[in-house]
């Protein structure tokens, strides 16, 4: 019989995490011994009647009480961070403390607790200097934003950590992710502010001629790469792009506007916008889909029409 592994979810009530967890259902060699974030209670936990979801309130921020996470795990699915672009610039402590300091923390308690653990660490396509070729792990990086220099300066403390005491780690880019599992669990991604403006009757707007291109990922697909690459002997302290569909940004707006009976209006670039746009971020997802046995299932046109009215 396969081993069982051992896993806890930092962060449990973000996004991504809720959809983890609903997706870990179905692993039967990973279970989830505990999950934390800083809110009283898990979200989802009228949902889950097998009394698996064992919450406890965490704090990372707080040194005092972080010492109340189980590290004696296989698998830590940090999910913990605040996101954010222009408001990285106000709130630049907040991002700096949530997003660096709380991995540090958990880097820090690792080393107490002398966890064999692999942290298993999401990461952003804000860190890539944008091209109109595909993007791969070693591209070209470029930070406009606090957030995007976060991302990037976690990703290399966990290569330090590695170096000098041995942490585990996986670290998984993520472009633009779409839907959800869970009721409630939004990413208030690009998808889903069309898709709500389209609902309300509204025209779904794009800022210059709606050209610049992404990577979607449905998320069940995403979770489910995140997985079997965490689970893959060759994916230990590396990085990986996760791959799904190429799409413009009016591509994916004229699918959601044709669903709706809405149409696509074009704007003039708000200034604070275009200065810390990105450009196209098209993802090469080659080094992480040949080491995993998984293929996407969900597209993009098929989800707008068979998940919305």
């Amino acid at each position: 019989m396969d081993k069982i592994l051992k896993a806890i979810i930092i962060g449990a009530n973000s996004y991504i995490a809720r959809n983890m967890i609903a997706v870990l259902q179905n692993h039967k060699n990973i279970e989830i011994t505990a999950l934390y974030d800083y809110q009283e209670s898990f979200i989802d936990a009228l949902i889950y009647f097998n009394g698996l979801m064992k919450y406890s309130k965490i704090n990372i921020l707080d040194t005092k009480t972080i010492y109340k996470l189980n590290l004696d795990v296989d698998l830590i699915f940090f999910f913990s961070g605040k996101t954010g672009t222009s408001s990285g610039f106000e709130d630049y402590e907040v991002f700096i403390d949530v997003n660096e300091k709380g991995l540090l923390n958990l880097l820090t308690e690792y080393r107490y607790q002398k966890s064999k653990a692999k942290i298993i660490f999401p990461s952003t396509r804000l860190i890539y200097k944008g091209a109109q070729e595909k993007l791969s792990e070693d591209a070209e990086k470029e930070f406009k934003t606090v957030y995007a220099v976060n991302k990037f300066a976690c990703e290399e403390y966990l290569k330090m950590y590695k170096n000098v005491y041995g942490v585990r780690y996986c670290i998984f880019r993520i472009c633009v992710p779409y839907g959800t599992l869970v009721s409630g669990a939004s990413s208030y991604g690009t998808a889903e502010f069309m898709i709500n403006r389209a609902n309300q009757g509204e025209n779904i707007i794009l800022f210059g001629d709606g050209s610049t291109r992404r990577t979607l990922t449905y998320i069940e697909d995403l979770c489910e790469s995140i997985i079997h690459g965490s689970l893959s002997p060759q994916g230990e302290n590396d990085v990986f792009n996760i791959g799904g569909e190429d799409y413009c940004l009016k591509e994916m707006a004229t699918l959601i506007a044709e669903k709706y009976g809405v149409s696509v209006d074009y704007t003039q670039w708000d200034d604070m916008a275009l200065k810390i746009e990105s450009g196209d971020t098209v993802f090469n997802s080659d080094k992480l889909d040949n080491i995993i046995e998984y293929e996407r299932n969900m597209t993009f046109e098929r989800w707008i029409t068979e998940y919305f009215r």
